[in-house]
């Protein structure tokens, strides 16, 4: 149980509760639930791992010490004596404030200012020593379920017109995926930079849509928006879902706002894509002419692959880099770079390159240049506008081991969701919460991120004190064992 001090003190900093009670109707007689009570109480509930709904807020609310009700206004002075806040009071301002925060229309994305809003309430859930502790961002998005009924064949009438269908992962065997009736909910989770140290997994972004709408789509203003808020963007780990968009629905807007795309990239969209002066394109770089069409087409390791074979893929990659063109400069502020020959740079040998000939035979060397050489070829440097590779273009060469190292951190995105859909805690499936609309799912998602970053928080100061108690008693950090199994395993040690 988080303490009852520690989520004021989240409420309070995030300053969210003043500005939405501006924006509520004054009635003739004064509200005795205000919004900063409201908010306690939604994150007491979540604290509790109890189901989002209206009557476990009056429940964690009205059981309460008694000093701490009458602070909150929970216990009011009326005329007649003391009035004890009732379930329909709850209702009533919990009422007010999604009208005042939904969109005018809705469309099945959150308001400007709603979204402002969950912004800061998650900013304020993480401490500041940790606030500037890593750039670096792990984005996914999954699925929750409206609690109305989806309309029946043919119609489009439901209890929550703003849902939609969408498709999530299957739950029975050989079943890719399977239909539901809701949102997409979108969080980006802090990670480690690629060479820093450990930071806690908490999530610093989240946005809910529609499932008519795409969540990558959704999800990049929310990114873009950051630095404007002094938060710089740094590595945005991301899986194929996100790759395979378009270049303008999410690597463009990314790369303008400074962040570096480290994904996997969609099996469509790996291999040779063309050419630009002659250069091969593949795999978000651009490549010599002559590069063995086996190098181009490298597939990522795969995942119970043996130590041997990881070496091997290495090596390949390796030399995959060799034939790469060396980026000789950074993107100007249309976004053009210029690149150059792999042999002028001195990473493999051929005739057209005299001087290049000269270099050791430890190097690849062409043995059959093109008969036409094409620009990249005969200039000695090519110009490379930002719609070349800009879908597939990263910080790290596709499928290489740094790559495969770095893009290992995006993992702490679905712990993320996990953790949010683990039934021991508060589970997200249908009927975690009855309330239907965006805005109230929203409301309800980023205050159980919020309360999620403490868990996240508490078990990091845990881990913390006992490296320092075995660090004190002479003793390593305690690390986790990782085992893996193959089918193999069980058949070689089963006796004959």
């Amino acid at each position: 149980m988080i303490p009852l001090p520690v989520l004021e003190e989240i409420t309070d900093r995030s300053g969210i509760a003043p500005r939405i009670e501006l924006l509520l109707p004054i009635g003739v007689r004064a509200r005795q639930l205000l919004v900063r009570t409201l908010l306690l109480g939604m994150l007491i509930v979540l604290a509790d791992h109890r189901p989002a709904h209206l009557t476990r807020v009056h429940q964690a609310l009205t059981t309460l010490p008694e000093d701490d009700q009458r602070r909150l206004g929970v216990i009011a002075d009326w005329k007649h004596g003391p009035h004890r806040l009732t379930y329909r009071q709850t209702e009533r301002t919990f009422g007010l404030v999604v009208d005042a925060l939904a969109r005018d229309i809705p469309d099945g994305l959150p308001s400007a200012r709603l979204q402002r809003l969950c912004d800061d309430l998650l900013e304020a859930s993480i401490p500041e020593e940790f606030k500037d502790a890593s750039t670096s961002l792990a984005v996914d998005w999954t699925d929750v379920e409206t609690f109305s009924r989806p309309p029946s064949r043919g119609t489009s009438d439901c209890a929550d017109p703003e849902a939609s269908w969408g498709h999530r992962s299957g739950g029975g065997p050989g079943q890719d995926s399977e239909l539901f009736f809701g949102y997409y909910p979108s969080a980006a989770t802090m990670m480690r930079e690629e060479h820093g140290p450990p930071v806690p997994e908490m999530a610093r972004r989240m946005t809910v849509c529609s499932c008519r709408h795409d969540p990558a789509r959704a999800l990049v203003p929310v990114l873009t928006a950051m630095p404007a808020a002094g938060i710089p963007l740094g590595d945005i780990l991301s899986d194929s879902g996100y790759a395979h968009r378009d270049a303008d629905a999410w690597a463009l807007p990314l790369r303008q706002s400074g962040a570096e795309l480290i994904q996997d990239l969609h099996p469509l969209d790996r291999g040779p894509r063309g050419t630009h002066h002659g250069a091969i394109i593949a795999n978000g770089n651009l490549y010599c002419p002559a590069t063995p069409t086996m190098l181009l087409e490298l597939a990522p390791l795969a995942r119970d692959a043996t130590p041997e074979q990881a070496d091997a893929h290495d090596q390949q990659t390796a030399e995959t880099a060799r034939y790469k063109l060396g980026r000789i400069t950074s993107d100007d502020a249309d976004g053009y770079h210029r690149v150059a020959c792999p042999a002028a740079t001195g990473k493999i040998r051929c005739p057209l390159r005299p001087t290049s000939m000269t270099l050791d035979r430890d190097r690849p060397e062409i043995l059959t240049p093109p008969e036409h050489p094409p620009a990249c070829c005969q200039q000695q440097t090519i110009t490379v506008p930002p719609d070349v590779a800009a879908k597939t273009r990263q910080k790290h060469d596709y499928p290489s081991k740094s790559h495969r190292r770095s893009y290992a951190r995006r993992t702490g995105a679905e712990r993320t969701f996990s953790t949010a859909k683990d039934p021991a805690s508060n589970n997200i499936a249908h009927g975690w919460t009855r309330l239907m609309g965006l805005t109230p799912i929203t409301l309800w998602l980023a205050c159980l991120l919020a309360v999620r970053n403490q868990r996240i928080l508490t078990a990091w100061d845990a881990r913390q004190a006992g490296d320092a108690r075995r660090a004190a008693a002479g003793l390593p950090p305690k690390t986790r064992r990782r085992r893996r199994k193959t089918l193999a395993s069980p058949a070689a040690a089963a006796p004959p």
